[in-house]
C-alpha cells in the first residue's frame, strides 16, 4: 500500500485544500487550518492517495486512529476501506475514527457487526444562522446587541477594528500572554489550551503562507481581541477557530465576532461554526446564548471484526 504519511505543515494548505471542499462536512474539520493548529496536539500527519483524496494519521495518549477521508462523497467507502486496510495490514492495528462527520457516516451505513459508532456529545460543533449572527436581530439575540451597543457608546472614538497580517504577530503574542494569565480554565484544560496556544503561534509564523483570516480590536491602541477564521465553500460556511478577547471590556466579544463576520467573509455565507465546547460548561453556556440552530456532530468509529 503506497500512501506515504508525512506531519502537516503550513506549506500544505495550497495542495491539499482542495480535496476539503469535495463532500457535504458542516464540522470544523472541514478546513485545512484546524488541522494546522492541532497538528503537534494530535501529531498530526496526512497522505494523498491516488490525487483524490486526504488520509490522515494521528496518535494520541499511545492510540493511533484516522480521520474521515476528505473526497468526493461517492469515492469515501473506497479510501474509508483503503485506510481500513491500511492500519490492519501495515500498522497491525484495528481502525479507529474519533472525530467522524455525520454526513460521512450517514452516507456510509456501516455494518454494526463490524464497527461501533458513537457519538462523542461534548465535540459536536455549533452552528448558527450567518445572517443572524451578522445583525443580532431579533429577540433571542437581544441581550447581545445591547452588549454591541454598550461598547460601541462607551469606546466611541477609542476603538479600531483591524484586519491582521504577520507584521501584527507581536501585538497578538502580547496580548496572548495577558489572556492566558487570566483564564480560570487553564488548571483543568491547561495542556490543551498549550497547545492552542502554540499554534495560534504557529499560524502567525506561517500566516503568508496560510492565507488566514484574521482580524483584531484595538483601544486606545493596544490589541484588546483577536479571531482567525476559515472559509468552507461547499457549505458556505464560516469556521471561527480563534475568538479571543479582555473579558472586562463588555461588549467586546460581541462586537468583534459581528465585524469579523461582516468584514471577512462573503456575502453569500449561509452558516458559522463556531465549534465545540470540549465539555467546559462556561464554553457551553456561552456558546448556547448564541442561539445555535444546529449542531455539527461527530461520532467515533472503532473496528470490531479486527483479528490481529
Amino acid at each position: 500500500m503506497n500512501l506515504q504519511f508525512k506531519p502537516v505543515e503550513a506549506k500544505d494548505i495550497e495542495r491539499v485544500t482542495p480535496f476539503f471542499a469535495l463532500r457535504p462536512n458542516k464540522t470544523c474539520d472541514s478546513v485545512f487550518l484546524d488541522s494546522f493548529i492541532w497538528r503537534d496536539f494530535y501529531h498530526i500527519q496526512c497522505a494523498i492517495s491516488d490525487e483524490k483524496a486526504v488520509q490522515f494519521l494521528m496518535e494520541k495518549d499511545g492510540i493511533t486512529f484516522s480521520a474521515m477521508p476528505m473526497c468526493k462523497e461517492e469515492e469515501l467507502s473506497h479510501y474509508f476501506y483503503e485506510m481500513v486496510e491500511y492500519f490492519n495490514t501495515v500498522l497491525k492495528k484495528p481502525f479507529r475514527i474519533y472525530l467522524a462527520d455525520e454526513d460521512g457516516v450517514n452516507y456510509l451505513k456501516l455494518d454494526p457487526e463490524k464497527f461501533e459508532v458513537k457519538e462523542q456529545e461534548d465535540l459536536k460543533d455549533y452552528l448558527y444562522d450567518a445572517a443572524a449572527m451578522r445583525s443580532l436581530a431579533g429577540k433571542k439575540l437581544h441581550k447581545k446587541k445591547n452588549h454591541l451597543n454598550a461598547f460601541l457608546r462607551e469606546y466611541e472614538g477609542r476603538y479600531e477594528y483591524r484586519t491582521l497580517c504577520c507584521s501584527d504577530r507581536d501585538d497578538v503574542w502580547e496580548f496572548l500572554d495577558r489572556w492566558w494569565e487570566n483564564k480560570v480554565e487553564a488548571a483543568e484544560f491547561g495542556t490543551q489550551l498549550d497547545y492552542e496556544v502554540n499554534g495560534i503561534h504557529d499560524i502567525l509564523k506561517n500566516c503568508s503562507q496560510l492565507c488566514v483570516r484574521m482580524a483584531g480590536v484595538y483601544i486606545d491602541g493596544k490589541l484588546e481581541a483577536f479571531t482567525i477564521g476559515s472559509y468552507n465553500e461547499f457549505e458556505k460556511m464560516a469556521v471561527i477557530h480563534i475568538e479571543k478577547a479582555n473579558p472586562e471590556i463588555n461588549g467586546l466579544y460581541q462586537f468583534i465576532n459581528r465585524e469579523f463576520l461582516v468584514r471577512a467573509f462573503p456575502e453569500e455565507m449561509m452558516l458559522v461554526n463556531r465549534e465545540d465546547d470540549v465539555g467546559m460548561e462556561g464554553l457551553r453556556r456561552a456558546k448556547m446564548s448564541y442561539n445555535p440552530i444546529d449542531f455539527a456532530r461527530k461520532y467515533s468509529i472503532e473496528q470490531k471484526d479486527f483479528k490481529g
